[in-house]
């Protein structure tokens, strides 16, 4: 097989979509990149069982036994291929669809199935089929690499919808972020707006690279109101192997919670900001919101804290996203929440992330994490104190191929997850990722440990600007009169090259007819 680089991939399979919008070509892909990843599995296997005298490799309780899908002969992957330009491409994509979700009951309602509505360029459908038959991506050696190109999909998908594509797709560096905080391995995770997964199969990394086994140690559970969405995450985590609840169906976590009695040990989500219409008004009496208040029926932004706060388990954390508005917001109701969660000692830290780092939204966005019982979850005494950490000005890099979209380097992801580990911990300290040993101290312009007291002062204002204070610039012992006649120089020149700027645009104009 063809070695394919994920970005050759996108530019080549994005150029087969004509004028078909983003979002109805985002199912197309993904669709056939999972059913490409079933057939590839099933062939591997269909060899190994193959060599066995006393199995047979069109027996499907083999199948079942290894834990990979069972693929009838018309759905396999050689005989799309054979009729990638055959006019009814589709109709036979559409047919392989319904009989693999006919032969599994886990993916039944899952995979798309109208590859051949009329509107589809079948040309273009056969050609996109003729890419993928390139690149093997169904072993075990190239789950990952599966995994990788489907997630490098989801998120080019993400951006080319705008607003909208954020829903599904939360950025890596977020999310890694996030897990690494939180650290979830034996357990109960959840996450109330699940997307596409990326929290569920970070999770699942994250105890990879601890040599760890997913099998036994995390019980998943997710929840998706979007229908298209919760399909892509059910495909996504059945890429990975990854099993998980993620209800019946897809449905409104506020309205439709298809897990009422879950109390998870781990909740991490990227809830949507600000939603003014959550239908707040038809749960005032919600068991939901304690002895906390009864959040705006205007944002949902402290509605999806207290739903969280709710499924956290007695020793549970929380790590979330949320708007920078949510830290500070002076309306009754979320002051109140507000104050009554930082008195009974539920918030345990706050970060503010470096901005262009969501291409969905221009809006700053923090961080919360919210701990359960702060004495009873095996780290530290944190009774009456919240981690603050301005992490705006940290590190940041381009990310992939986008030139606007920044995401968070390695050492700010680990710095950010040191600070917070230290200040969790018994000792004082903490290990980063290289082996280097991170001693805690509140670190003027960065952060610090704040108590109630000193919250309470600032009228239970939760911004980290309020408490880390002024990042110090160490002095250049460049002489004050050197450095004022160099930035003059510097502003001299600024305005000179803004005067000519001035003449050449009077100059265009007067070429085309007018004055200014």
């Amino acid at each position: 097989m063809a070695e394919l680089r994920k970005e050759d991939l996108w530019k080549m399979a994005d150029s087969l979509r004509n004028n078909m919008d983003s979002a109805e070509y985002k199912h197309v892909c993904l669709g056939l990149i999972f059913l490409k990843y079933i057939s590839d599995s099933f062939e591997r296997a269909y060899e190994e069982v193959s060599q066995d005298e006393y199995a047979d490799p069109e027996d499907r309780d083999e199948y079942v036994a290894k834990n990979v899908f069972w693929v009838p002969q018309n759905a396999r992957w050689d005989n799309i291929k054979n009729k990638a330009k055959d006019p009814t491409i589709g109709q036979v994509i559409d047919n392989a669809m319904y009989e693999i979700e006919k032969e599994n009951s886990p993916l039944r309602g899952v995979l798309p199935k109208d590859f051949g509505r009329a509107s589809l360029d079948k040309t273009s459908l056969g050609r996109l089929v003729d890419l993928l038959s390139e690149l093997e991506i169904g072993s075990d050696a190239s789950k990952d690499t599966l995994g990788t190109v489907y997630e490098y999909f989801l998120g080019k998908f993400a951006r080319a919808e705008g607003k909208l594509g954020g829903e599904f797709y939360t950025p890596r560096s977020v999310v890694e972020l996030i897990v690494a905080m939180i650290e979830p391995h034996d357990g109960r995770v959840y996450d109330p707006c699940c997307g596409s997964g990326g929290m569920f199969v970070q999770s699942e990394k994250f105890v990879e690279d601890r040599q760890g086994r997913l099998d036994g140690q995390l019980a998943i559970y997710g929840q998706e109101s979007n229908y298209n969405t919760w399909k892509l995450c059910r495909m996504n985590l059945a890429i990975r192997g990854i099993e998980a609840n993620l209800g019946q169906q897809n449905a409104d976590s506020f309205h439709n919670d298809q897990h009422k009695s879950l109390k998870a040990d781990y909740i991490m989500a990227n809830p949507p900001f600000n939603i003014s219409d959550w239908g707040g008004e038809r749960l005032i009496d919600d068991a939901r919101w304690g002895k906390y208040g009864i959040p705006p029926t205007g944002n949902a932004n402290y509605a999806w804290i207290l739903h969280m706060l709710y499924h956290l388990a007695p020793s549970g954390t929380a790590g979330f996203v949320l708007a920078n508005g949510s830290l500070s917001s002076s309306t009754i109701s979320e002051y109140t929440i507000r104050k009554n969660l930082i008195e009974d000692d539920k918030i345990d830290c706050i970060v503010t992330l470096p901005g262009g780092l969501f291409s969905t939204t221009s809006i700053p966005v923090c961080l919360w994490f919210v701990a359960r019982n702060k004495l009873k979850n095996g780290h530290r005494d944190r009774h009456g104190e919240i981690l603050f950490i301005d992490a705006r000005n940290m590190e940041t890099e381009q990310y992939e191929d986008s030139r606007t979209q920044r995401q968070l380097t390695q050492k700010a992801i680990d710095d950010i997850t040191a600070a917070y580990h230290s200040f969790r911990n018994h000792e004082n300290k903490a290990i980063k990722k290289d082996g280097t040993v991170f001693s805690y101290e509140d670190k003027q312009g960065f952060w610090k440990v704040a108590t109630l007291e000193e919250i309470k002062a600032k009228d239970y204002n939760l911004t980290p600007a309020s408490y880390v204070g002024i990042n110090l610039v160490e002095d250049d012992n460049e002489p004050f009169e050197e450095k004022m006649n160099r930035l003059i120089k510097k502003l001299s020149d600024i305005m000179s090259e803004s005067k000519n700027l001035d003449a050449e645009l009077k100059k265009q104009l007067k070429t085309i007819g007018f004055t200014l």
